[in-house]
């Protein structure tokens, strides 16, 4: 978009898209974290309160992310429309 506008686009657009490729990092590390434990979990019985710790973690970040993810729609919305 900024090459066919021939100038930068705002700042608060590339900072949204930096933040949310950041919690797409922050749930694929979650996610990561929920597969070591269950997979541990398996071989040496059912620890509950670590793997509560890490489901919630998950779902702060897939919190984060939703929420990443309709500011980062809404940014590209308006850059596509200062572009047209």
């Amino acid at each position: 978009m900024e090459r066919l506008r021939s100038s930068p686009l705002h700042a608060n657009i590339s900072t949204a898209l930096d933040k949310h490729l950041e919690s797409i990092h922050v749930v694929q590390a979650r996610r990561k974290d929920e597969i070591v434990n269950a997979s541990s979990r398996q071989r040496h019985g059912p620890p509950r309160c670590q793997d509560e710790r890490v489901v919630l973690a998950l779902a702060a970040g897939l919190r984060a992310l939703c929420l990443a993810t309709r500011k980062v729609r809404t940014v590209l919305w308006c850059a596509f429309q200062m572009t047209l």
